[in-house]
C-alpha cells in the first residue's frame, strides 16, 4: 500500500442549532493513500459533504465545532490558523464542488478563475499563468481553450462548467483531491466523460482522491476502497470488489439491493424503510440503523456499536450483520447468508 496522504482520526463535526451542538460527522476515522480513490457513499443527510467541508476547513467556525484530527503532511489541519490553512488549501488540497454554477463566479472570466489559485500559490508571470491555464483547459478535455479562456460561466454548458471546476481544482497539482458529487447535475453521457477524465487525471497526477457520491455505479467504476456512511457514522469500509461481492452491514446490503438490475430473476426493488433521521432527533445510543430494520431482533444489535475487522481491510459496525436478512427472505434460506464460505 502506498504512503498515507490523509489520516482522519475520530473526527466529529457538530453544528450549533438553537444553542445546542449536534454531530453531523460522528467519530469518523479514515485513511487515504497516494494514487488511491476512496469513495464515500450514503443517502443525502448522512454526513458526506459535511465531512468534505471539514477536511477543507470550509465550515463557519462560529456555528461549527470540530474535534479529532485531520492529519495531512504531518500536521493536523483542524489546529491550523486560517492563514496557514490558506497556504495548503487550493495548492495541496483541491476540491471539485457539487454544483459548478454556484462554484464559479458569474462576474469573472473562466481564465481569470483558473488563474486565481496560481496568483496565491505559484507567483507566475501573466504569460506563464495564461499558458498553464490553456494547458489545464486542454487537460480536462476542452479543445477550444482560447475562446473558453475569455468566456463567462453562463456561456458554457453544464458539462463544460464542471470541466472548468476540475481545472481550477488541478491548477496547483494537489496532493489530495476531494470530489463532492462531481456528476450529480449532468446527463448520463457527460457523467461518463467526467468519470473517464477523473480516472485519466488520477493516473497523471498520482493524487489521492476522495469521491463523495450516492451513485454506486460511479463507485464501482472509480473507487479502490469504499466507506459507507449512515447518520454521521462509517458503518462499513472495504475494497470496492469486496464490498460489492460480500456486503455485510444491513445498510450496505439495503443500498445494493435497491439498485435496478437487468437480471431476469430480479424481483421488485427493495425499498429501505423510513428516512435518515435529522441530527437533532437522532438516537445516538445503540445501532443507528436499527429503526429501519425493525424485523431484526433487538438483541442482534450492539449497545455501543464499533467497527469490527471481519477480514483484512474489511470493517463493519455492529454485530447485527451476522444474522441479517430481508423481510421477504426466509430464515435458513442461504440467499441471505453474507459471510463467505
Amino acid at each position: 500500500m502506498a504512503n498515507p496522504v490523509l489520516e482522519i482520526k475520530n473526527l466529529r463535526t457538530s453544528f450549533n442549532i438553537k444553542g445546542n451542538y449536534y454531530a453531523a460527522v460522528d467519530d469518523v476515522s479514515l485513511t487515504v493513500h497516494e494514487n488511491e480513490v476512496v469513495a464515500i457513499v450514503g443517502e443525502s443527510g448522512c454526513g458526506k459533504s459535511a465531512l468534505a467541508l471539514s477536511i477543507m476547513g470550509l465550515h463557519n467556525l462560529k456555528t461549527t465545532k470540530l474535534e479529532g484530527q485531520v492529519n495531512f503532511k504531518s500536521q493536523n489541519l483542524l489546529s491550523l490558523s486560517a492563514s496557514k490553512l490558506n497556504k495548503i488549501r487550493g495548492k495541496d488540497l483541491g476540491m471539485i464542488f457539487q454544483d459548478p454554477m454556484t462554484a464559479l463566479n458569474p462576474l469573472a472570466t473562466i481564465g481569470r478563475q483558473i488563474e486565481e489559485p496560481m496568483d496565491y500559490h505559484m507567483k507566475l508571470s501573466s504569460a506563464a499563468k495564461k499558458k498553464r491555464t490553456l494547458e489545464l483547459l486542454r487537460r480536462v478535455g476542452i479543445k477550444n481553450e482560447q475562446r473558453i479562456y475569455s468566456q463567462y460561466p453562463h456561456e458554457l454548458s453544464g458539462g463544460m462548467r464542471q470541466r472548468v471546476v476540475i481545472a481550477i481544482a488541478l491548477a496547483c497539482d494537489p496532493v489530495l483531491l476531494i470530489a463532492d458529487e462531481p456528476t450529480t447535475a449532468l446527463d448520463v453521457t457527460i457523467q461518463a466523460q467526467i468519470m473517464d477524465l477523473m480516472k485519466e487525471l488520477q493516473n497523471q497526477i498520482k493524487s489521492g482522491i476522495i469521491l463523495i457520491t450516492h451513485d454506486l455505479g460511479v463507485v464501482a467504476e472509480m473507487a479502490d476502497r469504499v466507506a459507507v456512511m449512515y447518520a454521521g457514522e462509517v458503518v462499513e469500509i472495504a475494497e470496492v470488489r469486496e464490498l460489492f461481492m460480500n456486503p455485510l452491514h444491513p445498510y450496505t446490503r439495503s443500498l445494493l439491493n435497491s439498485i435496478p438490475s437487468n437480471m431476469e430473476d430480479k424481483k421488485a426493488l427493495h425499498v429501505i424503510e423510513g428516512i435518515v433521521p435529522s441530527i437533532q432527533k437522532l438516537d445516538r445510543t445503540g445501532c443507528r440503523f436499527a429503526p429501519r430494520v425493525a424485523w431484526v431482533p433487538e438483541h442482534e444489535h450492539e449497545e455501543s456499536p464499533t467497527l469490527h475487522e471481519v477480514e483484512p481491510g474489511h470493517f463493519v459496525r455492529c454485530t447485527c450483520y451476522k444474522n441479517f436478512h430481508f423481510p421477504e427472505e426466509k430464515v435458513g434460506d442461504e440467499s441471505y447468508v453474507t459471510t463467505k464460505s
